[in-house]
């Protein structure tokens, strides 16, 4: 029976290609790859000669039972993606699962990794926190995700490609409030660039800004003594309601508890009117 590695490569500078990830991928008999593409150009910048194997969420269904069945019959290979480490936002997790449900042994060659990396470059606080990838593109599952974490105290990551940066950025400052944020773009890379600042002003900032690069988000999480911190949705409805008692409407109350706590405003107008 062969072995998997799992092998992380550069998010941008090559310089950061371990001398092991490249010895590992010079001894295997084959390697998994998102872009094959992409990959080529990787191996032959350290010339290294391999067989490559697309798989990628199209086509994993199907391919991860063959590459299983290389691995039982002996066969060693990889799995890398096209920049960082593997399985992380990534089909990659459907083959290792796979893997160790045959029990295939699962080996790890540890390479950059942007949400880390970003993480680590924010300035905010590194103890606890969530990474939750690409938000949803449909609206309501966006929302839902956003108000399932609204009130935890984690540092959250997401990450985004520029032509949603705007929309994403939107989306964080109406669901989870005005918090402070870092942008990481084009992490390790020539235009390597890490701003900190806060939501509402990204939003402002990029309304005129073209956004480039893939970017990685580091949002504050929910403060100790930030009033949505803990907040039951019983909660936040007693809140629209006293809101609507000095003089809101129903509808604009529930608006701003939802943009405070991160629930949502249909539910807090149907709670607070009593439906």
């Amino acid at each position: 029976m062969g072995t998997l590695y799992i092998v992380g490569t550069p998010i941008g500078n090559l310089g950061d290609f371990s001398p092991r990830a490249a010895q590992v991928l010079r001894s295997v008999d084959f390697i998994a790859a998102e872009d094959t593409r992409v990959t080529l150009k990787l191996l032959n910048h350290f010339e290294i000669r391999a067989t490559l194997i697309s798989y990628h969420e199209h086509n994993a269904a199907a391919r991860g039972p063959e590459l299983l069945g290389r691995l039982l019959n002996g066969e060693n290979g990889a799995i890398v993606t096209d920049a960082g480490m593997p399985c992380i936002s990534d089909p990659g997790e459907g083959l290792v699962a796979l893997c160790h449900e045959n029990g295939v042994k699962i080996a790890t060659v540890p390479g950059p990794t942007a949400a880390m990396t970003a993480l680590a470059a924010g300035g905010l606080p590194t103890g606890k926190f969530l990474f939750e990838g690409f938000l949803p593109i449909k609206k309501g599952e966006r929302d839902a995700a956003l108000q399932a974490i609204a009130r935890l105290p984690h540092t959250l990551i997401f990450y985004e490609a520029p032509h949603r940066l705007r929309q994403t950025l939107a989306a964080l400052l109406e669901g989870l409030g005005d918090r402070p944020v870092a942008l990481c773009r084009e992490l390790t890379k020539l235009h390597e660039e890490m701003q900190r600042t806060t939501l509402s002003a990204a939003v402002a900032e990029y309304a005129d800004r073209e956004p480039r690069g893939e970017y990685v988000l580091i949002v504050g999480g929910a403060g100790k003594d930030d009033p949505a911190a803990g907040m039951t949705v019983e909660d936040a409805a007693d809140l629209v309601r006293r809101l609507a008692e000095e003089g809101q409407s129903l509808s604009d109350a529930a608006r701003q508890v939802a943009r405070e706590t991160g629930y949502r405003k249909g539910e807090l107008y149907r709670l607070a009117a009593g439906k």
